[in-house]
């Protein structure tokens, strides 16, 4: 029997690997009429040293105008249900722990690397904390 999907995450950060997990969320949600597609990204606010305004605003920006790119081109593919999230902490944690649940995910999209090297390397990825800690489903997209 094959799923159908309601509540899709793509967890995106600006990285050409994101990128090619935003393009296969778009087919994903097409394929499953009546799903919502939930693009998500989530400052990285451990990198701020103390949390300086300016630079959470920064952030923040950043974050609302990847997004709205991202939702632009979902809804000009005619994915009809399409929402933005945007939160702030550590993304390995944010997005199985909490947006998976307030979202209701039974599907979860992310790049095999993204923008944070470092992290990458001293504490392993984002993309393999989301397949250790999810509850549903993950589709990790290799480039």
């Amino acid at each position: 029997m094959v799923n159908h999907y309601k509540s899709i995450v793509v967890a995106v950060d600006g990285s050409k690997e994101a990128e090619y997990a935003f393009r296969k969320s778009i087919d994903v949600a097409k394929r499953n009429k009546g799903s919502i597609l939930n693009i998500v990204n989530v400052v990285d606010t451990r990198s701020f040293e103390t949390y300086e305004r300016a630079s959470v605003e920064s952030a923040q920006h950043r974050s609302e105008e990847l997004l709205n790119g991202y939702k632009a081109q979902a809804e000009a593919e005619d994915v009809e249900n399409v929402k933005v999230v945007i939160e702030h902490g550590s993304p390995r944690t944010i997005i199985t722990k909490e947006l998976a649940s307030l979202v209701e995910a039974d599907l979860i999209i992310c790049g095999a690397t993204g923008l944070n090297a470092v992290e990458r390397f001293l504490i392993g990825s984002v993309s393999e904390a989301i397949v250790r800690s999810a509850k549903c489903d993950v589709l990790v997209i290799y480039t």
